[in-house]
């Protein structure tokens, strides 16, 4: 496990390009000095690129800090989510080349592309608000505010379009149909963070920071089925397409944990350096950035998990 920066925060995997695109920000906010958009071999985890972020207050050095990050293949860009300027960006993949930045999104945290319909999707979790964004011209083509509600990780049901949410401070999950003004809101555990949607869209995950659980929702009645304890700090969750497998990330644990949802039941669990904060999986492989600090300059590491061993 190599070192790559401080300050990691999630991954996101290109299969045009086979990249992993890593946001790296340290510091302590609101003032961010050293922030990175990331290009990563997945194989050796060496650093192919690091594309500095630009300044946005000369008087403290402060730059445009990246948090989530999403891959949109079709278009070859990577979007970025600048949570302390209420903001999104877009990058070009084969340059890093900044193409936009998009406000009014409210401490935006994730994102999430859905490529089939041109779409991607960012949490303004200071407003309750989803925003849906044209992939390929930028421009703005739906809002959907819940009050009271805290989005924060994201995925698409990718036969319908159907967006879901994690809300944080509603512990339930966020339901929005494209081109809807409304939402359809489900139950979820205690803390949702992160959600994940089955390959068949028929069931959504949730990782309850707060519950330390996995929760299991069956989207066609709104019901929750089962709820797994995984570890102290559930953060992160992601769906093994091959094996319908969840894996969650256990922030204060330190482990990942893989599920069988079906089951209900805990298949294993895998140490990770300390303070995991997220899960991205391609090709048999799970991608696991931290904040251990464990490198020799107090970098942050990627631990990848074989799934097939």
């Amino acid at each position: 496990m190599p070192p790559l920066a401080p300050g990691l925060f999630q991954s996101a995997y290109s299969a045009r390009n086979h990249a992993l695109w890593v946001t790296a920000s340290a510091g302590r906010p609101p003032v961010i000095t050293d922030s990175r958009l990331l290009r990563v071999d997945p194989k050796t985890l060496l650093i192919e690129a690091a594309y500095p972020l630009p300044v946005t207050d000369t008087a403290t050095g402060a730059v445009r800090a990246v948090f989530g990050v999403a891959v949109d293949d079709e278009q070859d860009t990577v979007w970025t989510t600048n949570t302390l300027d209420d903001s999104v960006s877009v990058y070009r993949q084969q340059t890093g080349e900044h193409l936009a930045t998009l406000p009014g999104v409210e401490h935006s945290r994730e994102i999430v592309v859905d490529a089939e319909r041109g779409t991607a999707w960012a949490s303004a979790f200071g407003s309750g608000t989803l925003v849906a964004f044209d992939a390929r011209t930028f421009e703005e083509k739906q809002r959907v505010t819940v009050e009271g509600a805290g989005p924060t990780g994201l995925d698409v049901n990718e036969r319908t379009g159907k967006l879901y949410a994690a809300d944080f401070k509603g512990s339930r999950i966020i339901e929005v149909t494209p081109g809807s003004a409304t939402a359809r809101l489900l139950p979820a555990g205690d803390g949702p963070l992160s959600v994940a949607v089955s390959a068949d869209g028929h069931t959504a995950f949730t990782a309850d920071q707060t519950g330390g659980t996995l929760t299991v929702v069956d989207l066609r009645t709104g019901e929750i089925t089962k709820s797994v304890p995984t570890g102290e700090g559930a953060k992160s969750a992601a769906v093994d397409r091959r094996t319908g497998q969840v894996l969650v990330v256990n922030r204060l644990a330190g482990t990942v944990t893989a599920v069988d949802p079906h089951e209900g039941t805990v298949v294993r669990t895998v140490p990770t350096g300390a303070l995991p904060n997220h899960v991205e999986i391609a090709d048999g492989t799970a991608y696991v950035v931290d904040k251990s600090g464990a490198g020799p300059a107090g970098e942050d590491l990627i631990t990848l998990i074989d799934l097939d061993d």
